[in-house]
Formats: C-alpha cells, structure tokens, sequence
C-alpha cells in the first residue's frame, strides 16, 4: 500500500517536472469549458495512453521504445492539428472530417463561436498529450518500468502505473480548474474570448516547436530539472530503499523462531549453470540454502559477496548450500564469459545460476540487488534480507537454521571479514550521492548546453556546478542504458560527495584497451586514486565491469570528478557511490 501510496505522489509532483511544461498549453487549451466534457475526457486519455504505452514497455522491451518514437511524431501532428483548429476556425471544420473518420468520432468540429469542444475530440488530444508525456516522466517512472521490465507484467505493477497515472491527472485537473479561472478572468478583462482562444493556439504550436526541437528534455531539463530532480529522486530511494546494518531488532528475530515465508521456489530457468551442474529440489532436499541475488557490475551486490564467500566456506560441510543468482542490470552482463570472468575475479567458488532471462528472480518474486532468502532444510524460506548490512544477524539465521535440521556441533560466532578494493564497505554517513544512470532511460541531474539527442552523435558541452550534477563533454551517442563515445579526448564530469566513486565502463565491440585520465578539482588523484585507477589518475577499461575510480583520503567533502578518455569507443552506464 505505501508503494501505491508514494507511486501516486510521483505523479503528482509530475506538475513540477520539467516534461509536463510543454503538456501545460495543451491542459488550458480546455480551461473555461464543461469539465464532463472536455476536462475529464482530456485527463482519461492522457492516463489511458500513458498505461497502456508504461504497459508495453513493461512487457515489449526495446520495439516499444521505437514504437513509441512514431507515437510522438503522430501525436505531435495531432497538437498541430488542433493548435491550428483554434487559430483558425475554417481549419478545424475542413479538417474535422477525416479526424472523425480516423479516430472513429474521437474529434469534432468545433463550433465558430463559444464552442463547446466534444469530448471525443478532447479524449483524442488526452491520447497525444498521453504519447506525449510517457517516455519523460521522469525517474519515479524509470524505476516503475524497471521493475516491470524485470518481473515481467503482475498486478502490482499495474496498480503502481496506475497509481502514477492517477497522481499526474490530479495535479493536471488541479491545474485545468485554475486554468479556468485565469481563462475567465483574461476573457473578462479582454472583451471577448476570440484572442485568448487563438492566443492559446499559438502555444500550442510553439509548444509543438519546442517538443519537436528536443526542447522537452533539453532547455526544459537544464531550466528546472535540478529543482524538482531530488524531489522525485527522493521518492526514488523510498520505492527502492535498501537496509543497512542489523538492527537490535533483526538481531532479536534471528534468535527466536523464524516464521515460515513460504515454499521456496525451484531454482529452474537458469541459462547456464558455473561452478556446479543445475541443482534440482532432489539435490537440495535436506540442506539449508541461502540463495543470493546479485548482479556484478552492483556495488552493493560487491560489498555484500565477501561475505557470503566466508558463509559459504566457513558453514559448507555443516551442511549449507549457497547458491548466486546472477540476474543482470545491463546488457553486457547477459554475456556467460564475462560472468565467468567476474566470479573468478571474485573468487566464488560456490554454484552460481546465470539467471538472463530473469525466471528464478520472478520465481522469488524479487525486487532487490543483492537479495538474500535462507531456506530451511524442508525447503520453507525462512528468513530474507535486501541490501547491504544485517551480516550478524544473517550468520544467526544461517546457524539457527542449521540447528534445526540436526547438525551437531554448528560453528558459532560471526565471520570477520577484512574486504579491500570495491568490495570494502561504505561509509554511508558520508555518502551524499545517489547512483546515477548515464542513458537516458533513468538519467537524471544531467547538464547540457544544448538538450540531450537520443540515439544521434552528438557534441555536448556542459559545467555541472551543484552538487550530483553531472556533464559530458565530447562527441557522444546517448542510448537508453549507456553513452558511447564517438571520437578520442571525450571526458565526463560529475560533482560528488562520498568516500568512493564507481563508473561502469566497457570497452567497444571490438574490445580494444580504451586509456582513460582520472581528475578531481582538476587535479591528480593522489591518494585519493581508486582501486582501478594509478596515482596519477591514469588507467584502462579492458573489459565491461564497475570501475572503482575515487577511494578519497582524509576529510570526504564536496569535489568536482573528472574522466578523460584518451581513445574512442568506450560505453559509461552509471555511477555508485560509497
């Protein structure tokens, strides 16, 4: 219910978001008339279509974002069909004909005086306004579909869509009665309603100019994303928020008796098998398991594998199963080999399920990297815990487990692990900065001179100058997970606050070694340098993994971090921070 709840108040602050601005002109081009008519049926097209393009999105995958490339480009024509209809009358009556025809009586001809538009045709300017809206709204939304994407369709992501839906058509009904009255109180002081109405024509049209130039998630981005960007990202961490450190609490409940969560779903599905053939409910029967979902490129997924390593060793002949799921964020992460490279970089030598097309992550039910389920010897999970942290009261959960099944003589104690490189654990006091996603599906704080093309080269140049804001700057290729860099000498700047700095980076298709040069406040790195990166700021992405580019010494404060590449072709897909 409260993931309803807050769904429905990222929708609603939607009227502070920069993509509803140019949506806005559209609203008022209905003020000052019947709201049964015109208001209402407005607002349920822009939800209906917003559904039912989230929707596809959810289940379609990548031909629905080209699908939905045409939707603008078609809505876009239908705005300048209708700016045009209420600049000029004679328009609309020669051009309401084949918009009946078309949309099955979705759009009138207006009356030349005092028209009273039909809620047909307001339902079909809904529907634009709807094609519109949905690829921008921003990160409340991205995480929405991200979760949709990973768990396939269900009714609590339909609910969640349409609990946005609902919050956006409040704050756009709360701004059309407004718009009412500022249209009443214009016609009064005008003398007639004729100039407002062609005056609200010609912001549509602008507005469809504006749109159509990219000026939605360009100007409109740099003018007041860095205002209402933490408003909604902060809703972003309580959709997504993952625990830290056990508390008093957990550390009790391990130590009384664990509830039966349910029957633990059969670990079937996986792609490939590493480090073990498949394990079926016959192989597993009578052992306690703890199932581990993590992704490699996931810093916290990274923090937490320490860990589960000294579990999986210090509790393997007391009868305890440890099995990684691994079920990628990124494309890259799809691939076997590399997935093989990284857990033998990781020195995990227990069973690891390749988890590609996400079966045994929708078998769980999970939403979170990493993610950790304890089942018990009869096969009931017992226990779950998301995120990093919690480490003790895990191990207790593990030891009780155990018990329980009639091991004798079970390990007692915590494990002490002593992690270095990306795999030591953060300060999180310290921690200002969120993870941020370079493509422009979930991007957000990105600064431009001059908008952000999708899928095109292009030359961008920016200073961020707040705090998480961040900048290319080079010839780049924005695509929805990552940016690639066309020509040598492109860099990324980001203005941060933690301990750590991470950047997902891999190399092109061709797998050429790309040098990079590290800086902060312009400077070389020094002791502050990251476990991938030298001293003088220098290094090399060789393969596609999380880079650990910043380790800052003494006082963690505000500074300004700077990547140059020194060869073309590399692809950056986001930072973490710690």
């Amino acid at each position: 219910m409260l993931l309803i709840l807050l769904a429905y108040i990222g929708g609603i602050l939607t009227i502070v978001s920069p993509c509803i601005l140019p949506v806005l002109p559209f609203v008022f081009s209905r003020a000052g008339q019947p709201f049964l008519r015109s208001g209402l049926p407005i607002l349920a097209g822009m939800a209906a279509t917003f559904a039912l393009v989230a929707s596809l999105a959810a289940i379609g995958g990548g031909w629905t974002v080209a699908a939905n490339d045409y939707g603008r480009i078609i809505a876009l024509i239908i705005m300048a069909v209708f700016g045009l209809t209420l600049i000029f009358p004679e328009v609309s009556e020669r051009l309401s004909r084949p918009a009946v025809a078309l949309g099955n009586r979705l759009a009138q001809k207006a009356e030349a005086n005092g028209e009273q538009s039909s809620p047909w045709s307001s339902l079909l300017l809904g529907v634009a306004t709807g094609l519109l809206w949905a690829p921008c709204a921003g990160p409340v939304l991205g995480l929405i579909l991200t979760g949709a994407a990973l768990e396939g369709a269900s009714a609590r992501t339909t609910l969640l869509l349409a609990a946005y839906a609902a919050g956006a058509a409040t704050s756009l009904a709360l701004a059309l009665f407004a718009g009412g009255r500022i249209f009443n109180a214009m016609k009064s002081s005008l003398g007639t309603g004729e100039w407002v109405r062609r005056g609200l024509g010609v912001a549509v049209l602008v507005a469809v100019v504006a749109i159509g130039a990219g000026a939605d998630t360009g100007l409109l981005t740099r003018l007041s994303l860095a205002s209402t960007a933490p408003l909604e990202q902060r809703l972003v961490d309580m959709l997504h928020r993952t625990p830290g450190a056990s508390t008093d609490s957990e550390l009790a409940a391990a130590s009384e008796t664990l509830p039966i969560e349910g029957r633990a779903p059969a670990l079937t599905g996986a792609v490939d098998w590493l480090n073990s053939k498949p394990l079926t409910p016959d192989d597993l029967k009578g052992k306690v398991v703890l199932v581990d979902f993590w992704t490699y490129s996931c810093i916290n997924c990274l923090r937490s594998i320490p860990y589960v390593r000294a579990w999986a060793e210090k509790y393997k002949d007391q009868g305890l199963v440890v099995v990684g799921v691994h079920s990628p964020e990124f494309a890259f992460e799809k691939n076997v080999a590399n997935v093989r490279n990284a857990i033998s970089d990781l020195k995990i030598a227990y069973p690891v399920a390749v988890d590609n097309n996400f079966a045994i992550w929708r078998a769980f039910k999970n939403q979170y990297w990493p993610a950790h389920y304890f089942i018990d010897a009869n096969g009931n999970i017992r226990h779950h815990h998301f995120g990093e942290g919690g480490y003790a009261a895990s191990e207790r959960v593990i030891q009780k487990l155990l018990a329980e099944a009639g091991k004798a003589n079970v390990a007692d104690g915590t494990v002490s692990v002593s992690a270095s490189g990306v795999e030591a654990a953060s300060v999180f006091a310290n921690v200002a900065s969120p993870e941020t996603y370079v493509g422009y599906a979930r991007a957000a704080n990105f600064v431009s001179a001059d908008g952000a093309p999708r899928d095109t080269a292009h030359t961008y140049s920016g200073e961020p100058k707040t705090l998480n804001e961040w900048s290319l700057n080079g010839n780049w290729t924005i695509a929805a997970q990552h940016a690639a860099l066309n020509t040598a000498g492109g860099s990324i700047v980001y203005r941060f606050r933690a301990r750590d700095l991470h950047l997902v980076l891999g190399p092109s298709a061709d797998k050429k070694p790309i040098r990079f040069r590290v800086t902060i406040d312009g400077k070389e790195p020094g002791d502050s340098h990251g476990f991938d990166v030298a001293p003088d700021g220098s290094g090399t992405v060789t393969e596609d993994k999380l880079y650990q580019l910043v380790r800052q010494s003494g006082d963690i404060r505000e500074r300004t971090f700077a990547i140059e590449f020194l060869d073309p072709g590399v692809n950056a897909y986001a930072f973490t921070f710690g």
